[in-house]
C-alpha cells in the first residue's frame, strides 16, 4: 500500500505521516513545497520536494509514486491570512486541489483520495444550526472558508464527473504539538513558555475569548482521516469533530493552570477577526456510524502535551 500525502511538512500532515508509518505493509510518500526533511519526520518517510501548485510537477509525481491513497493536505490553512489576501488563499488551495484531481484521473484513476474540507465551510453559524450536521447549509464568513467550499465540492464533481474514488471531510477544529503559532491554542502556549525562559514579559495577549469551540486532538483527527479513506462511501462528506465545546477561556485558564508563573491577561485587538462565530459544535454522527471512530485523547492531556511542546522548542 502506497500513501502519498500533500503538505506532509504541516501540522496534520506530519501527524498522519507518523501514524501511517506505524501501520504494517505502508509506505509512506509525503511532498512539499521545501522537501528539506524536519526532525518530526519518521525516518521511513520518502520526501520529495513539490509544490502541487504546479501541474506538471504535480503529474510527474504521481507517475513517478503510483500511490494507492491520496491525503491531499497542503494549502493555505489559516483563517486569518484569508482576509489580509484573499486571492492567495483561493488561489493556492483552489489551484492544487484542481491539479492533484487532474493528475490522478490521468495517472492513476483506481487511487483512493481524500479531500479535506473545514467546519469554516459552514460559517456563520446560529444556535438552531447546532449540532452541526453534513446537511446544515453552507454559509462561509472568510475567504477561507469559501476555498474549502470549492475543494469540497471540486471532490464531489470529479467523483459525479469522472467516478474517482473521491471522499471529502469537514474536520473541526484540531490542536497539538506541532501547530503553527497563528493558532489559538499555541498561541497561548507559546506566549506561556516564553513568559516561563523569561523571553516575554509577563503578559499574555489574547483575541475574542467568548467563542466556543470543538476541539479534537490532531493525533485522533489523522486516525479519523485514514478511517474515512478507508471505509468511507466515495462521493459522501463526513463532519468529524468530539461532539462537545470548549470555550477559549476554559482552553487559556486550563494551560494557565500548568504553569506555575503569574501572567497577565490583555486583549490584542489585532488578534480580532472581522467574523467570529459565537459556537460551534460538530454532529459526527454520520461518520462514526460508518467507521466506529471516537476520539479518545482528552482535551486537557492535548492541551499539555502541546504547552510541553512549546516549551521544547526554547531549549
Amino acid at each position: 500500500m502506497r500513501s502519498l500525502i500533500t503538505g506532509v511538512s504541516g501540522f496534520a500532515g506530519s501527524h498522519l505521516a507518523d501514524y501511517l508509518a506505524s501501520q504494517p505493509d505502508t509506505e509512506v510518500w509525503g511532498c512539499d513545497r521545501a522537501g528539506g526533511r524536519r526532525s518530526f519526520h519518521p525516518p521511513t518517510l520518502r520526501l520529495r520536494a513539490v509544490d502541487v501548485c504546479d501541474p506538471a510537477a504535480t503529474h510527474a509525481l504521481l507517475e513517478h509514486i503510483q500511490p494507492d491513497h491520496i491525503y491531499h493536505l497542503a494549502g493555505q490553512a489559516f483563517v486569518g491570512s484569508s482576509w489580509t489576501n484573499p486571492w492567495d488563499t483561493l488561489e493556492t488551495n483552489l489551484r492544487a486541489q484542481v491539479n492533484l484531481l487532474e493528475a490522478t484521473r490521468a495517472v492513476c484513476p483506481s487511487a483512493r483520495m481524500l479531500v479535506i474540507g473545514s467546519n469554516e465551510e459552514y460559517g456563520r453559524l446560529t444556535p438552531e444550526d447546532l449540532p452541526v450536521r453534513e446537511t446544515t447549509p453552507l454559509r462561509p464568513d472568510s475567504p477561507y472558508g469559501v476555498s474549502k467550499v470549492g475543494q469540497d465540492l471540486l471532490g464531489l464533481q470529479y467523483h459525479l464527473s469522472y467516478g474517482l474514488h473521491i471522499v471529502r471531510v469537514r474536520p473541526f477544529n484540531h490542536i497539538g504539538p506541532r501547530q503553527n503559532s497563528k493558532f489559538v491554542a499555541p498561541a497561548f502556549a507559546s506566549q506561556i513558555a516564553a513568559i516561563e525562559t523569561g523571553q516575554q514579559p509577563a503578559i499574555l495577549r489574547v483575541g475574542n475569548l467568548t467563542a466556543r469551540r470543538d476541539f479534537t486532538d490532531v493525533r485522533d483527527m489523522v486516525c479519523a482521516y485514514t478511517l474515512a479513506l478507508e471505509q468511507g462511501e466515495p462521493g459522501e462528506v463526513y463532519n468529524i469533530g468530539s461532539g462537545r465545546s470548549h470555550g477559549i477561556q476554559e482552553l487559556l485558564n486550563t494551560l494557565l493552570s500548568f504553569s506555575t508563573c503569574r501572567i497577565s491577561v490583555e486583549m490584542d485587538t489585532d488578534r480580532l477577526r472581522p467574523s467570529d462565530v459565537a459556537e460551534a459544535v460538530c454532529d459526527a454522527s454520520r461518520f462514526r456510524a460508518r467507521t466506529g471512530w471516537a476520539p479518545t485523547i482528552p482535551f486537557e492531556q492535548t492541551l499539555k502535551d502541546l504547552l510541553e511542546y512549546e516549551r521544547a522548542q526554547l531549549h
